[in-house]
């Protein structure tokens, strides 16, 4: 069955990592992989002290090895060591740290906040600490102490929460140290990201340019305006020249002196005369005419009296 196969497995990698952690527990043992490969079984080991992991020689390497291929059946085991970066955001040497330091007889509650502190300070989204036990007398007891964000359940807590688990031995008896860490750098799918609109402010030397340029057209458009009304103010100002000067002859043909008067009183007073006498010349023509008209049937008249 393909089930009972993985069931195996699982309690293979369970067993050895149980192993590691009791045979490294002193060189800052912070969990393992195991990788298949066509040349052997490729068995990763991640501590904070490396050193301490390959012993002298080689000589603790070698011994892991050698335990791992004859108890726990793993075909040509190679065993490679690394450091881990960050041992604050790794909660399997946190919690063995929190359980050494409770074994040196502090208060859970101080070690509890000290970690968080370590924790949230090397920048991890959220941790949680749980210590369980006789903590505070004979009765068993639970203290949680949470700090930032953190997933309890669901996919993202599954996939990205990372956790550890250490036991300490004390007087009142045995207490468990849970520690659940949210690493940097996670994007959860509840996250919101909101947009922020850039506004481009331009530089002082390039609003000064603008300014620059702008007094400049303006200066452009004003000359433009200017001129011609410089040279409507030339014409307005030659116009009251000639203006000035026609009024100066004026004023001399207007004005009537007393010796251009006796002139045009004599020539008004022979127009009139001239009026009289065309008015008489019709009359006396008139006058001549009836006593020709007169004469004339007076020879007539004659003339016939004679004829008679």
């Amino acid at each position: 069955m393909i089930e009972k196969d993985f069931v195996t497995e699982g309690l293979k990698r369970t067993k050895i990592d149980e192993f590691l952690e009791s045979e490294l527990e002193r060189a800052g043992y912070g969990g393992m992989e195991i990788q298949v490969t066509p040349l052997g079984t490729m068995v990763v080991v991640y501590a904070e002290r490396p050193g301490m992991v390959i012993g002298r020689g080689g000589k603790t390497v070698r011994a892991i090895t050698q335990n791992l291929k004859n108890d726990y059946g793993l075909e040509n085991p190679q065993v490679e060591v690394k450091e881990v970066d960050v041992p604050e955001l790794n909660p399997k040497i946190m919690a063995h740290k929190i359980a050494a330091m409770l074994q040196r007889g502090m208060h859970f509650r101080r070690v509890a906040y000290t970690s968080l502190r370590r924790i949230m300070g090397a920048g991890a989204q959220g941790v949680e600490v749980t210590i369980s036990g006789k903590i505070r007398g004979s009765r068993s007891a639970c203290a949680k102490f949470t700090d930032g964000y953190i997933k309890k359940c669901g996919e993202p807590a599954i996939k990205h929460v990372r956790t550890g688990f250490a036991t300490v031995q004390l007087k009142p008896g045995v207490l468990g140290i849970y520690v659940r860490i949210m690493p940097p750098g996670i994007v959860l799918p509840d996250k919101v990201e909101i947009k922020e609109v850039e506004i481009s402010e331009p530089a002082v030397e390039e609003v000064v340019e603008n300014i620059e340029q702008e007094e400049a057209v303006a200066v452009e458009e004003k000359v433009e305006k200017a001129e011609p009304v410089e040279i409507l103010e030339e014409i307005t100002e030659e116009a009251p020249e000639d203006a000035e000067e026609i009024p100066e002859e004026v004023p001399e043909e207007e004005v009537e002196t007393p010796e251009a008067e006796a002139p045009k009183a004599e020539a008004e007073e022979s127009s009139e005369e001239v009026a009289e006498t065309a008015e008489e010349i019709p009359e006396e023509s008139s006058e001549s005419e009836t006593a020709e008209s007169e004469t004339e049937k007076s020879e007539t008249d004659e003339k016939a009296d004679k004829s008679e």
